[in-house]
């Protein structure tokens, strides 16, 4: 399921290049790019997809309205909820009773289900990119722990589940990921403002168009296949600390 970022380049791929033409529409002036992967959004999913897609061969664009190491993943300090029992026993379906009914139960438990039996694989495919977790005396990640998880399906007590990089986890993972994407040659679009996702006749999403905040032109994005990773969910709550643009 994981891509292996580890593998080679593929031979004889050349560095993606930003092919640029313009065609004016309605008076304004419309810059044209094409890609085969287009990543709407520079946090941590954003950045993962599109380490993943430019390490696959794919001619891969990322658009961001901040740096992408600026992006809201950097506030997170607690770290990552894995079922690495390295500090206490574990087992991900623990870890899945626990997100379940942290939701109370509003959650898509299949979408739970795979996080949590996949958040072990993904923590450790993490520190193979060189993310520089804590570690224990015996040299394993460190796990802290973290409000609302627990052992035995709520029977066993603390859990010791949420495996960390300092207080900075979320600085950890965007610098990690962002070498990650720059070492596969991923073209990005820093201060570029997202307006509207482009459809075709058939209801597919074809591209986006987007606005250069530096200069306020207008750019227009063709891709094969687009990934939304814009993140802001957490707005829908009174407080919070997502980006209000």
């Amino acid at each position: 399921m994981l891509s292996k970022l580890r593998q080679a380049a593929q031979p004889g791929r050349s560095a993606a290049r930003r092919s640029i033409t313009t065609s004016t529409i309605g008076g304004y002036k419309v810059y044209d790019h094409h890609y085969d992967a287009l990543i709407l959004g520079a946090g941590g999913a954003g950045l993962r997809a599109a380490a993943g897609c430019v390490a696959h061969g794919l001619k891969t664009a990322c658009i961001t309205k901040v740096f992408p190491t600026r992006s809201h993943t950097v506030a997170a300090q607690g770290g990552i909820n894995a079922a690495l029992a390295n500090m206490t026993e574990d087992d991900w379906r623990w870890h899945c009773y626990d997100t379940v009914k942290g939701a109370d139960w509003l959650g898509d438990q299949d979408a739970i289900q795979h996080m949590t039996r996949m958040a072990p694989e993904v923590v450790l495919e993490l520190e193979s990119f060189g993310l520089p977790f804590s570690r224990t005396d015996e040299g394993k990640i460190y796990q802290r722990a973290f409000g609302g998880q627990s052992l035995k399906f709520g029977q066993g007590g603390q859990a010791y589940r949420c495996a960390a990089a300092a207080d900075r986890t979320g600085h950890a993972i965007l610098h990690t990921l962002y070498g990650m994407a720059l070492k596969y040659d991923c073209l990005f679009f820093v201060e570029y403002f997202l307006m509207d996702l482009l459809m075709n006749d058939a209801g597919d999403c074809i591209g986006c168009i987007a606005m250069s905040m530096e200069d306020g032109t207008l750019h227009r994005f063709g891709a094969h296949s687009t990934v939304v990773a814009t993140g802001g969910f957490g707005r829908c709550y009174y407080s919070c600390t997502s980006a209000h643009t």
